[in-house]
């Protein structure tokens, strides 16, 4: 639903709470003194049958349609049943928003034919367009707006720090936790088991409108994942986000969500997308907040290479412990750093190593001096000091000689004041100074390990990745969908190993030579043509299924004869599997035999990789360890599609199997760039086959030679939706300039990095101010990420390319849109090089554009042009866009309507943009 209505929920002016009284257990008696408590400066009206004059000095009514105005924000706390009922009348009289604050566990019981209170709520809110948050939310708060509608225990301070939840209670406790810590909030809201609202269109909403610097998100489930992958992304770009999720086991997830095929715990993909969206995640409540500590106080790191400086040996290597375990470095010091910590006058352990152990008798100044020479070495991203009070250094004395001095240290630094009593004013004197301050080593060093997480996600949201090893053809696609709609027409859910061997050749993935027969004379034709030893596999329905080792009808080794010498042995194989089968599973149909020469795994790796589908996500990409064995025990890592070689090499390092290559291989770098590529092919399989619900390469062979894939299934499903929208192939065309010269108009996409570096530096200042306003000379490294990375489902950019004779590539121009969350408005802009004006070419980006916003429902298209750029207005004239000058930014503004508004509040929110 996005964020239409929303606003009356952040700023009402006038807001009625249904269901409150003055009883001592009313929970709308609870949210008008919290309103009047929190000085909401607006209107205040309670709703209550039993006809009160008024309820906490706010006058009353007994029905709704007795409210003398339309209330902005209606809050509902009346009984479950009656909901359904209160939110049709709060939609006739022109309420647009409520919170229902009530609830109870026969939401879900259906009433006859009339379904259950959840759905009949959900139809009355349509009836309208009301919208509702709610049931069983804690409600909102905005303490800048003195709004608190909800029934919070305590008032909540005033801060820049957004709070969305799923659940009242840990809401509540949220508050409790940061009331303890000193952190005020911008906005505070649980959705509850919302029908309407979810957080997606809530994370749309602060992003937009709100000056929020970090926002902790508390998930239970989530519902459609390209919404929230879509926010989630948007919204880590511009702001600090902090993520914990219940439910992480299955013993604890209540969502009935089916597993995933191939993935023993779903809690890993919450891992991935979360790294995908440029998000940290934390365990615990506690976390949260020692996380968002550290991210708000501390400048961006390097690297994660950690020093420590300690007043104890003890300490330290609990620190070392914790660090080495989270992933983390122990930084190694240089000769220099070395040198100067010998030659100082402290009384160390280890002198001249990491730890920086200065002992128990260490003075505030000694350890002022050793934090000097080690935040100096540029092999240190961070430092931590680990100190537990002695009466030559008590822990405040200590604390403030840091605070006084930390501008000599010139690197981060995290402090750690062991202990309750003489710590704690230590502690408080590092946190006033906006020093990262902790209560113990380890908790300090996983607070680092944070940031080293946070540094390396948002690297991955803005990096460039290298140009993709492989890219598919129409033709390519063409073949495979051929074999996929065969199957389908068959009533068929899996493809047989022979036509999975040809998809995966037709996406350039090795596989195994291999011959298929049917019968025990045609095996005996094919051996013949097999040099060595063989191994000769029986086909049939359920082993063509990927990630079903425990629903075989039969032990894999069952269907399998290796060893075979001969053409007529070969041919006994099959007949002797072939009846042991029939035998066996009368009801199984055999597809076909697979005769391969032996592959011995001596000198090889055996390797995992593959495509599954999860409920909620959607195409995951899997990959670890092979074998069947490891299902169990498995070195398992996932990444949500579409990826690039980047995210790619990201997810094979994470891996037990990369450790294995980097130790033992004769060439790492060159094998792991073969998996990369090989998870790269696998993503755009995805990507173009949707009906393709799972593909498993187990084993897949590694050595020096390169990689096979020996064994492999596909089955299929219904199309699939990604949770990241995959690169749109469909709107690439060919075309040709007014001066002969063919050329490619296609979707932008992250590689495309170089292309557009290339491409800046051959447009003429002029053209660049009429772009940017501005001159920029130079593009950052994150301009180009901004500029080729983009959400597909709410950006799009389309750039025209040619190809050389020397079969390099060239970009000559670019029109990009970016559309709000509720697609009413898209601006655009539109670049062509200089050298290509006069050839059509702006004219034939903008058409495209123009027809592509048109496709996905874009009320209106805008861009401002500067006065002095006659040839841009003179074009968009020529497009049929009205062009009026807008004097309080002194250009021009060039607006054109592509579809008409299909209710009032479309029409209402395009009237009240601002242009």
């Amino acid at each position: 639903m996005g964020t239409r209505f929303l606003r009356h929920f952040f700023e009402p002016r006038i807001i009625a709470v249904i269901g409150a009284s003055e009883k001592p257990h009313s929970i709308g008696g609870l949210v008008i003194r919290n309103l009047q408590e929190a000085g909401f400066p607006g209107t205040i009206w309670a709703v209550n049958p039993k006809g009160y004059e008024s309820v906490f000095g706010q006058a009353c009514v007994s029905r709704i349609r007795e409210l003398p105005e339309t209330p902005d924000l209606a809050v509902i706390c009346s009984p479950a049943h009656s909901l359904p009922k209160v939110i049709s009348r709060l939609g006739r009289l022109g309420v647009k928003a409520t919170l229902v604050l009530s609830g109870g566990s026969r939401l879900d019981e259906a009433n006859g034919d009339k379904g259950s209170i959840r759905e009949r709520m959900l139809v009355a809110a349509r009836e309208s367009g009301i919208r509702v948050l709610g049931p069983e939310c804690m409600g909102l708060i905005v303490p800048g707006r003195k709004l608190n509608a909800s029934y919070a225990s305590q008032p909540v301070k005033a801060g820049r720090v957004a709070y969305l939840g799923q659940s009242g209670m840990l809401g509540n406790a949220m508050i409790d936790w940061a009331a303890g810590r000193g952190i005020g909030f911008s906005h505070l809201i649980t959705v509850g088991d919302s029908v309407d609202v979810m957080l997606p269109d809530l994370l749309d909403y602060i992003n937009q409108y709100s000056p929020t610097q970090a926002i902790l998100l508390h998930l239970e489930r989530i519902q459609d994942s390209q919404h929230f992958m879509t926010a989630l992304r948007d919204a880590s770009r511009n702001r600090l986000v902090l993520a914990i999720k219940s439910g992480r086991t299955p013993e604890s997830d209540l969502s009935s969500t089916p597993p995933t095929p191939g993935v023993a715990n779903r809690d890993i993909i919450f891992d991935a997308a979360f790294s995908r969206a440029g998000v940290v995640r934390v365990n615990d409540s506690d976390e949260l907040f020692d996380a968002l500590m550290t991210l708000s106080q501390m400048k961006p790191l390097k690297g994660d290479r950690l020093a420590i400086v300690s007043n104890g040996l003890g300490p330290a290597m609990l620190a070392i412990d914790k660090l080495i375990s989270a992933g983390g470095k122990l930084a190694s010091f240089s000769e220099e750093t070395q040198r100067a910590l010998k030659k100082g006058d402290f009384d160390m352990s280890k002198p001249g190593e990491n730890p920086v152990d200065l002992g128990g008798n260490a003075t505030p100044e000694k350890l002022v001096a050793a934090l000097e020479i080690v935040a100096g070495d540029p092999g240190v991203d961070a430092v931590l000091v680990v100190h537990a009070p002695t009466r030559l250094a008590p822990s405040k004395a200590t604390a403030l000689a840091v605070i006084a001095n930390r501008k000599r240290f010139r690197r981060n630094l995290l402090t750690s004041w062991m202990g309750l009593e003489a710590a704690l004013d230590a502690r408080h004197e590092c946190s006033v100074a906006g020093i990262p301050t902790y209560v113990s080593p380890e908790k300090a060093v996983k607070a680092f390990m944070h940031m080293v997480d946070y540094q390396r996600v948002q690297a991955l949201l803005q990096e460039t990745p290298p140009t993709l090893p492989f890219a598919t053809t129409p033709d390519i696609r063409a073949r495979c969908r051929t074999l996929i709609e065969a199957a389908r027409v068959e009533g068929r859910e899996t493809l047989s190993h022979s036509e999975t061997a040809q998809v995966l050749e037709a996406y350039g993935i090795p596989v195994a030579p291999s011959r298929y027969v049917q019968t025990p004379e045609q095996a005996l034709d094919a051996a013949s043509s097999i040099d060595g030893p063989m191994a000769v596999k029986v086909v049939h329905a359920s082993n063509c299924r990927p990630f079903r080792y425990r629903r075989q009808p039969h032990r894999m080794s069952a269907g399998l004869l290796q060893d075979i010498h001969s053409p007529e042995q070969a041919a006994e194989g099959v007949t002797r599997l072939g009846d042991k089968l029939r035998e066996r599973f009368p009801s199984v149909r055999i597809r076909e035999y697979c005769l391969q020469p032996m592959q011995r795994g001596k000198h090889s790796m055996q390797i995992c990789a593959g495509i599954t589908r999860d409920p909620i996500f959607g195409p995951i990409i899997l990959f670890g360890i092979g074998g069947y064995k490891v299902n169990v025990l498995a070195d398992r890592q996932v990444a949500l599609p579409p990826l690039n070689m980047t995210l790619a090499a990201d997810m094979v390092g994470r891996t037990h199997a990369a450790r294995l290559i980097r130790e033992h291989s004769s060439d790492p770098e060159r094998d792991l760039e073969r998996l990369c590529q090989l998870l790269v092919q696998l993503s755009q399989m995805a990507s173009d086959l949707l009906e393709l619900r799972g593909l498993e390469l187990n084993p897949l062979l590694l050595n020096r030679d390169g990689i096979v894939a020996v064994d492999f299934a596909i089955d299929l499903g219904t199309p699939a939706r990604f949770a990241i929208m995959p690169y749109p192939e469909e709107l690439r065309e060919w075309t040709t300039l007014n001066n002969g010269m063919a050329v490619e108009v296609r979707p932008i996409r992250a590689e495309d990095a170089p292309l557009i570096t290339n491409f800046h530096g051959q447009l003429s200042e002029e053209s660049i101010r009429f772009r940017y306003f501005h001159n920029k000379s130079d593009l950052t490294q994150r301009d180009l990420s901004m500029l080729s990375h983009i959400n597909y489902d709410r950006q799009m950019a389309f750039i025209a390319e040619h190809l050389r004779e020397d079969g390099s590539k060239e970009m000559l121009g670019v029109v990009r849109v970016w559309n709000d969350p509720d697609n009413i408005r898209t601006e655009f802009s539109v670049i062509v090089r200089d050298d290509m004006a006069g050839q059509g070419l702006g004219s034939l980006l903008m058409k495209k554009m123009i027809a592509y916003c048109k496709s996905v429902g874009t009320l209106e298209m805008i861009g401002k042009i500067m006065v002095d750029n006659h040839p841009m207005r003179a074009l968009m004239k020529h497009l049929g866009f009205r062009c009026r000058y807008n004097m309080e930014e002194q250009v021009v503004d060039a607006v054109l309507r592509l579809n008409e508004p299909e209710n009032e509040w479309q029409r209402h929110r395009l009237e009240s943009m601002p242009d």
